[in-house]
């Protein structure tokens, strides 16, 4: 009895893949010369489009001199309660005029939205500022009533 199928016969677990068997290569597009190779799956994925009319980010927001206005505004205010602190009052009271104007300005562009904290900085510095006017004032006219 002979076989009609020429070369060895296969056995029952022989018609499977060997899966310890070295895997083939994928088959790569022709490269040109001077093309950097190509390796499949390497780098990061593609970022989505952008439509028309949707932004890619939102714009963040710098509150940065209105919070700084508010603080040297209120520190400022309370040295020019104290007398002996005048000095301190003055600069911070200018400080808290400028970080406050500069706020406000980023508030009406849009590039910030803490519109209130610099207005109350604003408010905070001149009135820290007029306080030790008003106090150097009242000094001076107490001591030339006196001499």
């Amino acid at each position: 009895m002979s076989s009609n199928t020429p070369g060895p016969q296969q056995g029952p677990y022989e018609s499977q893949a060997n899966p310890y068997a070295t895997p083939t290569p994928p088959v790569q597009p022709p490269q040109f010369p001077g093309q950097p190779p190509q390796y499949p799956g390497a780098g990061y994925p593609a970022a989505p489009p952008v439509h028309p009319g949707m932004a890619g980010m939102p714009m963040q927001l710098s509150n940065g001199m209105g919070t700084a206005a508010l603080v040297c505004g209120i520190v400022g205010l309370v040295c020019g309660i104290t007398y002996f602190l005048w000095v301190f009052a003055v600069i911070l009271g200018i400080l808290a005029i400028i970080f406050g104007a500069i706020g406000k300005g980023k508030v009406s562009r849009g590039e910030a939205n803490n519109g209130g904290s610099a207005t109350a900085g604003l408010v905070c510095g001149i009135i820290g500022m007029v306080l030790p006017a008003i106090y150097l004032a009242a000094l001076d006219a107490a001591l030339d009533s006196i001499f």
